[in-house]
Parts: structure tokens; sequence; C-alpha cells
């Protein structure tokens, strides 16, 4: 049976995170996310991480480039053999382009792109009412997944914050920039015949379901 190798793609708020968590374990796949590399190069001092921070501290995004090279570096490990989810990453059709050349060399093709329609509606309410733990970054929801003790983190017991940008007018300037770089995205995987559209507008178990459909 040839390995899952997947894509997430949709705006933020559209759940990829909890529903690569929950598809990772399920079909023992590495659970790829953009985010976390970044955080751990950059926790552990490696020459990119470093690089990366300087960006990331001056308000600057980190260039494709860099973050390009982090994912190959994460694609040389062991557990991507048996498949993966890509989380958060390409998020441009550049970055997709220096993916697949990627993959190609290493004969292990993206199979599959999902991508997770979502409304603006829906991704105001979720990110409005996310928490996340200010130490271990473990993510909760005020009334989707609620921590045991308000405020508290369920992980490590630390205080949960709102970010600053989960307020509902950044949420709505962050979007606007997603449709902008992503549109493009999602026609560079309809070319390729990868591409297939999830209702991101489900609660966590009837999407999951929608999930299983595709996956067969």
């Amino acid at each position: 049976m040839t390995p899952l190798r997947i894509i997430l793609l949709g705006p933020p708020g559209a759940g990829k995170g909890t529903h690569a968590k929950i598809l990772s374990e399920r079909y023992e796949l590495a659970h790829i996310s953009t985010g976390d590399i970044l955080r751990s190069q950059i926790q552990e001092g490696t020459p990119l991480g470093k690089k990366a921070k300087s960006f990331i501290d001056s308000g600057k995004l980190v260039p494709d480039e860099l973050v390009v090279e982090m994912m190959r570096e994460r694609l040389e490990d062991r557990d991507v053999k048996k498949g993966f989810i890509l989380d958060g990453f390409p998020r441009t059709v550049e970055q997709a382009k220096a993916l697949e050349c990627m993959l190609v060399d290493k004969q292990m093709p993206v199979n599959l792109v999902l991508e997770f329609q979502t409304s603006e509606k829906v991704i105001v309410d979720r990110l409005s009412g996310r928490r996340v733990c200010s130490n271990c970054g473990a993510n909760f929801h005020i009334r989707n997944i609620p921590p045991k003790r308000e405020g508290i983190c369920d992980v490590c017991g630390k205080a949960l914050i709102q970010r600053k940008d989960d307020d509902p007018e950044t949420v709505r300037k962050r979007l606007k920039v997603y449709q902008d770089q992503t549109a493009p995205l999602i026609e560079f995987y309809k070319q390729r015949k990868v591409l297939r559209v999830v209702n991101g507008d489900l609660e966590i178990e009837p999407l999951q379901q929608e999930l299983k459909q595709v996956l067969g």
C-alpha cells in the first residue's frame, strides 16, 4: 500500500492542526508543522533557528528559502518514510514548487491535498475563543476544547493566554493575507489532480467522519 503523503490547506482557524494530530495518530503518519519546526530550531539555537529568530525579532516574515531549508532537513528524518501530513506548509506557490522538487528527488510525491473550506464567521468565532498555554504552547478553546480549570493549561499547569493575532480584527486581516497567498496554491494542486475539498465549518467529529470517507 502506498504511504499517505498529505498536505492540509486552509485559513487560520480551519482546524488543520487539530485534525492533523488526529489523522497522524490514526494512520501512523509523521505530523510536520512548520510552526513546530521553527519553534524547535529557535529553541535549540541551530544555525537555521538563529537566522529565523533574527527575522521574527525584527517583525519580518521568515523568508521562503529558510522555511524550505528547515523542511528539507525534516524530510530527511526516518519517520516520514511511512507517510506524513504537512500542516502550515507550503503557503505559497514558490514553496509548493520547492517542495515538489524535494519530494520528486526522494520519490515521495504528495498524493492528497485537503482544502478546509471555512467561512469567515466560523473562523472569527473559533480564533477569538482560542487560548494558548504561555509555557508549553498547548491549544484550548473556551467553548470547544475548554481546559479542566479555567485559564490553566491541562498539560503543564501554567496560565493560558489569548494571542494578540487572535482578536477579531486581526483575524480578518490574516484571512485576507491567506486568501491572497493561497488562491494560486489551490489552483496549483487542482492542476495536479490531488486536491479534495472538505467542510471546515463542521465540528471535530463530523469533519473526522468526512475525512475518513475521503481517505477510505
